[in-house]
């Protein structure tokens, strides 16, 4: 075959890839589709997961299911969707630790789990601050309390979280930093573990967002001190934030699905469409807000500035925080 059939032949050969891609996006979903949740049940990603993958697979008109891959604090999970086929077909439910574990990883001089640019942003769905929770059989009733307590036994308090570098970490060693007292943490590989050794007392607090404790407050098993945003809750009204008791610090814990980077776009905009939908439903509106959570929607546009300018600060804490082993 001289040059001339052969540049022939690769221009076919392009041009019959395209098309068969362009079909399969027309088709899609055809198939199952599985949103990786990449912490184990119980946490606020899997609240958040499992009524927005049943109002999915509706709209898609398609089965959505839930696959828990929990790992490394959600490294595991991220990973394994950023280097699935861009098809679709596996899409992530993520948190806002996201933005962090890559970072986590140079700390390290580690090769990342996943780089940013390997996922593609579709929708955010809650964006809630944490919520620093004790036992409702603790000693401490106000922040303050356990924070005089703390710093007269420095180390002697302990506390829970989803793994290092995750969305129950940051935000404690933020206010660790900023009020100047030692705990020891004891890290977990979700937050719904995390959760269960604050009930069972095996941790003194934790940093939650607030669908995974809210039921626990309401119960009266779990008492919440504070919480790390700038207004007041809806599901804990009562609360007052970090920054009204003079702490300088917030923290939000957003959800958001993903994509490998590079999906079709028309994959993308299906996704997105049925996005917006799933957040105007009001029955999925109403079960995360009794989880503690408000939907809080952004389209992936306005999600990808909202992200970048997460990333930055979070890649800011975490030189901070610095190496954690």
């Amino acid at each position: 075959m001289d040059h001339t059939s052969r540049a022939v032949a690769r221009a076919i050969t392009g041009v019959l890839v395209a098309l068969s891609c362009s079909l399969a996006a027309a088709q899609y979903p055809d198939r199952t589709v599985t949103m990786v949740v990449p912490f184990p049940p119980g946490g606020v990603a899997d609240t958040v997961a499992r009524p927005v993958a049943e109002a999915l697979g509706k709209e898609l008109k398609q089965t959505v299911v839930i696959e828990n891959k929990a790992g490394a604090g959600g490294a595991l999970g991220m990973g394994h969707v950023a280097r699935a086929a861009p098809d679709g077909y596996t899409v992530l439910m993520a948190l806002s630790s996201i933005s962090v574990l890559p970072e986590a990883d140079k700390l390290f001089g580690r090769k990342p789990a996943f780089t940013l640019n390997q996922l593609k942003p579709i929708a955010r769905f809650t964006a809630d601050p944490t919520v620093f929770v004790v036992r409702a059989d603790a000693p401490w009733k106000t922040l303050a309390e356990f924070l005089a307590d703390a710093k007269r036994r420095p180390g002697a308090l302990n506390y829970g979280s989803s793994g290092n570098y995750g969305t129950m970490h940051v935000p404690m060693e933020m206010l660790k930093a900023d009020a100047g007292f030692r705990m020891v943490h004891i890290p977990f590989t979700g937050a719904g573990p995390a959760v269960v050794a604050l009930l069972g007392g095996q941790v003194d607090a934790i940093a939650s967002g607030p669908a995974s404790v809210a039921q626990h407050i309401r119960a009266g098993r779990l008492r919440a001190l504070a919480h790390w945003g700038d207004k007041p809750l809806l599901a804990l009204p009562d609360v007052p934030s970090l920054t009204s008791l003079g702490h300088r610090v917030k923290f939000a814990q957003w959800s958001g699905l993903f994509v490998p980077a590079g999906t079709p776009e028309d994959v993308v905009q299906k996704l997105r469409a049925a996005a917006r939908k799933v957040s105007d439903d009001p029955q999925v509106q109403q079960v995360i807000r009794t989880a503690g959570s408000p939907i809080e929607y952004l389209d992936a546009p306005e999600f990808q500035r909202y992200w970048d300018a997460d990333a930055a600060v979070m890649a800011e804490v975490v030189q901070r925080i610095g190496r954690v082993e």
